[in-house]
């Protein structure tokens, strides 16, 4: 049995992954390879290996082999005949040359698994785990439609993503009031395995058959929190002092502590200077997220953010933020007076 998991919701393909592991009876025998650096050949061994006391022998593969520069996406048969002419023949009373499957193309790896499937150990179940959509007309698409089955994960976008947080929170057995799934879809979208995350804890805090509403979001998700002051700052960015009070004000009408918005304020604008500095030495956004182990999402947010600002301004903003955080630990001003005064100054 071959199941080939792909698609953009890399949480979906291993919440299936899961699944399907819980199903069959593998025993000890579950083989997992990084398929951009594991030999075909140790593929083609593993799983024409019978198992050990146990029914059926489970091989993953996770991933493919990165594409060549120039390499067009998807293996067709006449593009790929040629990058498997090195790999040992499977079926029964075929020889092939030495193998060099190390160097296969990523065309010439789907195109051998394609034609592995086939020809492998009816005792095996073979999982490949591809993080991308794949064209209908590539090979692994079509071998998975003849022997197995074609599993594909698509990120939820819009009334698709609220269904989808209500039903991950009936299955983990609470419930969940409109606004607090609007806050979450809004503020986190399509970040699924974060989204599962923060159901889950909030799920503990309401206990089982509770609701959870805006309130509890608001108190408990951190990234929510987060991405109501990324509003922030970006209303401040776009020098919109109008849309930046108003996003403070609620922010502290919500119970926010004073300190603690300032802190994360100036936590982003040091950000925005690092991100800058990297930026200049062109750096791209994955290699930025790498480098300050920042997550991929808020990178790209930052990038978008520090093109507002050159960094002479980000230096001041960040002196100002200090001298607005000694104020407010001197009691000089009034924590709203503080942060309104921050606001109509910043960037200045």
């Amino acid at each position: 049995m071959f199941y080939l998991l792909h698609g953009d919701d890399e949480f979906g393909s291993r919440e299936q992954l899961k699944h399907l592991r819980q199903q069959g009876d593998f025993g000890y025998n579950q083989d997992s390879y990084d398929g951009s650096a594991v030999d075909f050949k140790t593929i083609v061994i593993t799983s024409n290996t019978y198992p050990f006391l146990s029914e059926q022998r489970l091989v993953i593969i996770d991933g493919l082999p990165k594409r060549k520069r120039g390499e067009a996406a998807g293996a067709t048969e006449q593009a790929a005949d040629t990058a498997t002419d090195d790999i040992p023949k499977t079926a029964k009373g075929r020889k092939g040359k030495k193998s060099k499957s190390s160097v296969l193309s990523r065309v010439g790896f789907e195109k051998a698994l394609a034609e592995h499937v086939a020809l492998m150990s009816e005792t095996t179940v073979l999982i490949l785990l591809v993080e991308e959509a794949l064209d209908a007309a590539n090979v692994l698409v079509k071998a998975a439609n003849k022997h197995g089955k074609v599993l594909q994960s698509t990120l939820p976008k819009g009334m698709a993503l609220e269904s989808w947080i209500n039903k991950r929170a009936k299955s983990i057995d609470v419930k969940i009031a409109p606004d607090a799934t609007a806050l979450l879809a809004n503020f986190i979208g399509n970040h699924l395995r974060l989204l599962a995350n923060e159901l889950d804890k909030l799920a503990t805090y309401v206990g089982p058959g509770g609701t959870i509403t805006a309130q509890e979001v608001r108190l408990l998700s951190a990234h929510v929190q987060e991405a109501r002051i990324f509003d922030l700052t970006d209303a401040l960015a776009q020098r919109n002092r109008k849309q930046a009070l108003n996003i403070l004000h609620d922010l502290l009408s919500d119970g926010e502590p004073p300190l603690k918005l300032l802190s994360t304020i100036t936590s982003q604008v040091r950000s925005l200077l690092l991100v800058k500095e990297l930026a200049q030495k062109g750096m791209r956004s994955p290699q930025i997220s790498s480098t300050l182990g920042m997550a991929p999402f808020i990178a790209d947010k930052v990038l978008r953010q520090v093109k507002n600002f050159d960094v002479p301004q980000l230096e001041s903003t960040y002196r100002l933020l200090l001298d607005t955080d000694a104020a407010l630990k001197r009691s000089r001003l009034t924590p709203e007076m503080a942060l309104d005064l921050l606001v109509v100054t910043f960037g200045s």
